[in-house]
């Protein structure tokens, strides 16, 4: 913790397994988990946060990796940034070793988790779009060795949120054997935070497209209608050929579907949209365009 940090904590517990940090928190109700760390100290240097106890994850070693289990990877919440954006795991999930790579400054990727990435659900957490158009689910550990797996999408939207002593474990991704890209934009919000990201993958088995917008709402937007819609133009078994004009389309369906015109007024006509709400809708139209073409190239 920093010297200006409002309140230090009282205690810190460092488990050495997963169920051990579980029985941690289930025995301090007010513990805090940590891993990286880079949300939480910003939090607490605010004044927003005042942990009463802390529960360190660094010492878990089985979350701290990865393995093959039929036909998905299974990521352990440990993962830090930089490991991820290695080429060996670039070459498993290639965008999520992409978000990996731009989640921010080298301190940051080297200290920040993909577990914290979720729990923390920053609007701009890079990995999360990846995450919600891969159709990524978490393992959840409860107490008693207890195990129960959900949608991240459900936990990102608040359907079903982590219970009182649960820690996110792994995250259970589908290895799709084809293109994936993640592109993201930024601006003055901070270095590296992104204004808009697109992840696209691309699920040659399904003759499907999925695509996932991050850090224009509060959690990643699945516009379903333009996967649906762009998916029937590829030629699946002629090298994957779309015509160029497509590419433009998906781009604006993809922008309009996550950031509709305004609601009618009284008399019927629509309002214009805010120049910065355009500049944004023509930054994710761009974004999703550009996607759609290098993954189809």
């Amino acid at each position: 913790m920093s010297t200006h940090a409002p309140q230090a904590a009282q205690a810190v517990t460092l488990p050495t397994t997963l169920d051990e940090a579980v029985a941690a928190l289930a025995a301090m109700p007010a513990a805090v988990p940590v891993a990286g760390g880079t949300d939480l100290m910003a939090a607490v240097n605010s004044g927003q946060l005042r942990p009463a106890a802390l529960v360190g994850l660094n010492k878990i070693s089985e979350i701290r990796g990865w393995q093959y289990l039929d036909g998905h990877a299974l990521l352990g919440a440990g993962l830090t940034h930089a490991r991820m954006g290695r080429p060996d795991f670039a070459a498993l999930i290639p965008a999520l070793a992409a978000a990996a790579r731009a989640a921010g400054p080298p301190h940051i990727r080297n200290a920040g988790t993909l577990g914290g990435n979720i729990a923390s659900a920053a609007p701009t957490g890079d990995a999360l779009p990846v995450l919600a158009a891969l159709e990524a689910t978490l393992i959840i550990a409860g107490p008693g060795g207890a195990r129960r797996e959900i949608p991240v999408s459900h936990l990102l939207a608040g359907v079903d949120m982590l219970r009182a002593g649960e820690l996110i474990g792994f995250v259970r991704v589908p290895l799709l054997h084809a293109p994936q890209v993640f592109l993201k934009a930024t601006g003055r919000t901070g270095p590296g935070r992104a204004v808009a990201s697109v992840a696209l993958v691309l699920d040659p088995a399904r003759r499907g497209v999925r695509c996932a917008v991050g850090a224009i709402a509060p959690m990643p937007l699945r516009p379903l209608e333009a996967e649906q819609w762009v998916a029937q133009l590829i030629d699946w078994d002629n090298s994957r050929a779309i015509v160029p004009e497509a590419l433009s389309a998906f781009g604006e369906y993809v922008a309009a579907a996550c950031i509709p015109d305004a609601a009618p007024g009284e008399d019927g006509t629509v309002p214009p949209l805010p120049p910065a709400v355009l500049h944004l809708r023509r930054t994710v139209a761009a974004l999703a365009r550009r996607a759609l073409g290098r993954a189809l190239s």
